[in-house]
């Protein structure tokens, strides 16, 4: 592969504990989460302790004030390893970066060094039955009542919703104002008419708790307002380039990952008194893989780049988010059809990494809206 100038010496010790900790600690697990639909507690904890968890934090909140790199070394490794059920990428890369711009001196304290740790366990409920990448179709609402605000509405489709422990919660507080009148609270679990509902089935990601959550006249006080009132839809327009990347660096993972395990296959795999990898066919496509995967490697690192700077904006984080997800899928599904009738198993890496890709190309908004966003700008 291409030599990656993003990263350092520092950066490859790094990813050498992450590599090591996912093996030894969570890939061995993996399976037994599958069947219990989450993963467990300790892991969290554990992630915590070696500093995984929210590196771009800073100190005097907990952190260690670490550039974005480290998020997507992390995120990098869960991918390679098939670990799907891990939610560290939504609480560190989408759901905490959050209270970290936007929060109070006093939500900032409270909530941050817990989030570090892995003792808090966060969620971001933007999605509704009715409303999923049309933020502004939002049906929750949040009124004022004297020093409180009453929530009503319904999520759904939330990572992390089992578990979580802080929700920050995409509500209306004025239904008349359009984008304007949406608005960002944190909502602690155990708070009363605050309810968790199953824990969804999925095609995919069976070891990652995804929820529907429910608010019946759930009253946070005025402080639990994150940022400043009206401004939700605008704060959730400014991250969503960092998500987008962040999806994008776990499809490039993912890709690398798959890429490596079906050549090792090839190799062994016999058909018609040779190896599969003689085939020409096999060749082909594996070749025609591997210069695409690392097309958009570099494109992922650029993006990266842009995004440390400030710099990443909506179009091309769309249209990293577009192409990596969609390569992400046809990998996949290539990969599995090299495997044969064995790729069709679940015990085989590359069948769970085709369900767990799927999913992919529909959050952090689907990939028929980036076309959109992509094809407003060249029209403008």
């Amino acid at each position: 592969m291409i030599p990656r100038s993003l990263y350092d010496s520092d950066h490859d010790m790094f990813r050498d504990s992450v590599r090591k900790f996912i093996e030894t600690e969570a890939m061995p697990h993996h399976e037994q989460w599958e069947n219990d639909g989450m993963v467990s507690d300790e892991i969290w904890l554990k992630a915590g302790e070696q500093g995984f968890l929210c590196p771009t934090v800073p100190e005097e909140y907990g952190g260690v004030g670490a550039d974005f790199r480290y998020n997507c070394i992390v995120n990098e490794e869960i991918g390679r390893s098939g670990c799907t059920g891990l939610g560290w990428t939504l609480h560190s890369d989408i759901a905490v970066p959050y209270i970290v711009r936007y929060g109070s001196d006093e939500q900032k304290q409270k909530y941050l060094p817990r989030c570090v740790t892995g003792e808090l366990i966060t969620a971001i409920a933007m999605t509704e039955p009715a409303a999923g990448s049309d933020l502004q179709g939002t049906k929750t609402t949040a009124v004022l009542d004297g020093d409180d605000y009453v929530i009503n509405g319904s999520k759904t489709f939330i990572t992390n919703g089992q578990k979580a422990n802080l929700v920050i919660v995409v509500a209306k507080t004025d239904t008349s104002a359009g984008s304007k009148g949406i608005s960002l609270f944190l909502v602690e679990a155990g708070t009363p008419g605050f309810s968790k509902g199953k824990n969804l089935k999925k095609l995919g990601m069976k070891a990652q708790d995804t929820s529907e959550l429910f608010f019946q006249d759930v009253h946070v006080p005025k402080a639990n307002l994150l940022g400043e009132l009206g401004r939700g839809f605008v704060y959730l327009m400014q991250d969503l380039p960092q998500e987008r990347l962040s999806v994008a660096v776990g499809a490039n993972g993912m890709c690398q990952a798959l890429l490596e395990l079906t050549v090792n296959y090839v190799k062994e795999r016999k058909a018609f008194g040779t190896t599969v990898a003689t085939f020409q066919n096999t060749q082909f496509k594996l070749a025609e893989l591997a210069a695409e995967i690392s097309c958009a490697e570099v494109f992922l690192d650029r993006c990266t780049e842009l995004l440390i700077a400030d710099k990443l904006d909506t179009v091309t984080a769309s249209k990293l988010k577009l192409l990596t997800t969609d390569l992400q899928c046809r990998v996949a599904d290539e990969c599995l059809q090299l495997h044969g009738g064995w790729g069709y198993m679940w015990e085989y890496p590359v069948c769970r990494a085709f369900a767990d890709s799927r999913v992919q190309r529909i959050y952090a908004g689907t990939n028929e809206i980036m076309k959109l966003i992509i094809a407003r700008d060249l029209m403008k």
